[in-house]
């Protein structure tokens, strides 16, 4: 692996959930201020993970635990992936993988709460994986490559040439992000839910490697989005955030829609956005 790689797979593995999590912070102070509330301080996700790490770890089953690190290993891995400049199609199917995982520790659980919150984050998967794919297909559309690599090093922002694959993309970011209206896994919101879904048997260091992997899926997703204007780094980040925050903004502005409407919904805007723009690119290179 040449050393520029290696690092910036380092730089990624130490600082995406720094990242991530100053993000959540900023997610809730907006939120908060938004609902003409203070809010907690910016860093307060990261008190909230050290306090989890010092609480006892109880279980209904051990596996459970297990098939938790392996969703935080295996987005860990995606993300590693996607900074080194690697596979798209490769990127997109670890970060199905390290979902699936995070469902099967839902299923082990045994409890009525988290087997609904797994399935319901399986419908969530069903439902923005096409985007995501698809995303992936629009960029070797216009640069004949699925590699990262090439797709930031290309000249124009590709926005320009993908705007309907990028409306797909930001779409689906309210469901990667479990945000309203579509959060219907875990449902962050207390007036949404009694009890937190598919995270419902989950405690201590377990409940901290959950949202310390949700920092690095937050970092991941908004990388896709930063390779619609990857050619300008400073229109890039402020793209990517201007994203962030319009799905913090939708998440107070909606309540959470039914799983049926979260899945056709996404499906709709993914496959006549996406498929249209993918289509006219097609012929326009014919």
């Amino acid at each position: 692996m040449p050393m520029k790689i290696f690092f910036q797979v380092l730089l990624y593995i130490i600082f995406a959930p720094v990242v991530g999590g100053i993000l959540a912070g900023l997610d809730r102070k907006f939120s908060a201020r938004l609902q003409g509330r203070v809010g907690p301080p910016v860093l307060q996700p990261f008190y909230d993970v050290l306090k989890l790490l010092e609480k006892e770890n109880l279980v209904v089953r051990r596996s459970q635990n297990l098939y938790i690190w392996f969703f935080l290993v295996v987005i860990i891995f995606t993300g590693a992936l996607f900074f080194a400049g690697g596979n798209l199609l490769l990127v997109a199917f670890a970060f199905a993988l390290g979902s699936i995982f995070f469902v099967l520790a839902g299923f082990k659980a045994s409890s009525p709460y988290s087997f609904i919150g797994a399935q319901r984050e399986l419908i969530q998967i069903a439902a923005y994986e096409p985007a995501i794919f698809f995303t992936a297909i629009g960029i070797y559309m216009v640069t004949r490559s699925f590699e990262v690599h090439t797709a930031v090093a290309f000249p124009k922002p590709l926005i320009i040439f993908l705007p309907g694959v990028f409306f797909s993309l930001f779409y689906i970011m309210d469901i990667k992000l479990r945000k309203s209206p579509f959060d219907i896994s875990t449902s962050h919101h207390a007036h949404q839910e009694v009890v937190k879904g598919i995270t419902t048997e989950f405690s201590g260091k377990a409940l901290a490697a959950i949202e310390v992997a949700h920092w690095y899926e937050t970092v991941i997703i908004l990388g896709f989005v930063y390779l619609f204007c990857a050619s300008n780094i400073f229109l890039g980040i402020l793209l990517s955030l201007a994203a962030f925050f319009a799905v913090v903004f939708v998440d107070n502005s909606t309540a959470r829609a039914k799983w049926q409407a979260v899945l056709f919904s996404s499906w709709i805007v993914t496959f006549v956005t996406s498929v249209t723009n993918i289509t006219v690119l097609y012929y326009l290179h014919k």
